[in-house]
């Protein structure tokens, strides 16, 4: 990343941060992926109980591994012998760790889902969610956002699981109805009703699809 590009990302993250507050959420900016850890570590107290969705965002910061190591109860859905016992456990945890598919300028979030279990979980059970969001997801407003979600997340996602889906193939939202599909829920969170419930991370760095 070029010099220009990350005062960019730095002072529109700032943007964002005043639009997240204004929807009573947290906002907050990391410069690195290693000061985006540090900073994620410093919101969950030890002994909590974090869970996690598909947030490959967290994992390239290394937050899983660090949680992991660390003096907490992770539970880790990809390592349990029932994966489905471990997403039902995050609707009691103390944490909740989430990427978005994109995040508008003023602070709105959208994220598709399949099974559901992610933005289920974003939107009621969990004491708190913290979200990982690189800048690349910016976009000016819900609308664009929409679009990045469905046009570029949303295939890559669908890509990276070999699914029987048309934006397989084409590499763009086709509006399908495929068995496979990953496109069954739409969650646009624009305000959290529970002060202090959602933290939102903004790293300058190019994070997750």
């Amino acid at each position: 990343m070029n010099e220009m590009t990350f005062k960019r990302n730095e002072l529109l993250a700032q943007q964002v941060i005043k639009g997240l507050v204004s929807r009573n959420m947290s906002g907050y900016y990391a410069a690195s992926r290693e000061e985006a850890l540090k900073l994620a570590l410093s919101l969950i107290p030890e002994g909590s109980t974090v869970t996690m969705g598909g947030a490959m965002s967290a994992h390239e910061i290394g937050l899983p591994k660090a949680l992991t190591e660390g003096n907490y109860n992770f539970i880790d859905r990809d390592r349990s012998s029932d994966k489905a016992a471990a997403m039902r456990a995050a609707y009691d945890a103390d944490f909740y760790l989430s990427s978005a598919n994109a995040i508008t300028e003023d602070g709105v979030m959208i994220n598709i889902d399949g099974n559901s279990n992610r933005v289920s979980a974003i939107a009621q059970g969990p004491k708190k969610v913290l979200f990982i969001v690189g800048m690349n997801k910016v976009c000016p407003d819900v609308d664009s956002a929409m679009k990045r979600a469905r046009n570029v997340a949303a295939p890559i996602n669908a890509q990276r699981f070999n699914l029987n889906t048309p934006c397989c193939k084409t590499g763009s939202c086709m509006d399908c109805k495929s068995p496979d599909t990953i496109c069954c829920q739409f969650l646009i969170t624009r305000y959290s009703r529970h002060k202090d419930r959602i933290h939102v991370i903004l790293v300058n760095d190019e994070l997750g699809f």
